[in-house]
């Protein structure tokens, strides 16, 4: 079982590259006004670090609750 500070550092990493998917994924809306549909070209990474991150996240919290 991983120690605190490498879960932590493991949701970090996973946090930023999800931050880096979502900005790839924005366009600026450069059709003078007109309607643009977006199609996530990532979708399934996205979801899999949502969920990553999730999961770590309850474990940290899990931790820190133990720790009390």
């Amino acid at each position: 079982m991983s120690n605190k500070h490498e879960i932590e550092e493991e949701l970090n990493q996973a946090q930023e590259r999800l931050d880096a998917l979502c900005r790839n994924e924005a366009i600026n809306d450069d059709c003078g006004g007109q309607t643009v549909t977006v199609q996530p070209t990532c979708g399934d990474e996205m979801q899999s670090l949502r969920e990553e991150c999730s999961n770590l996240q309850i474990i940290l919290e899990a931790m820190e609750a133990s720790e009390d």
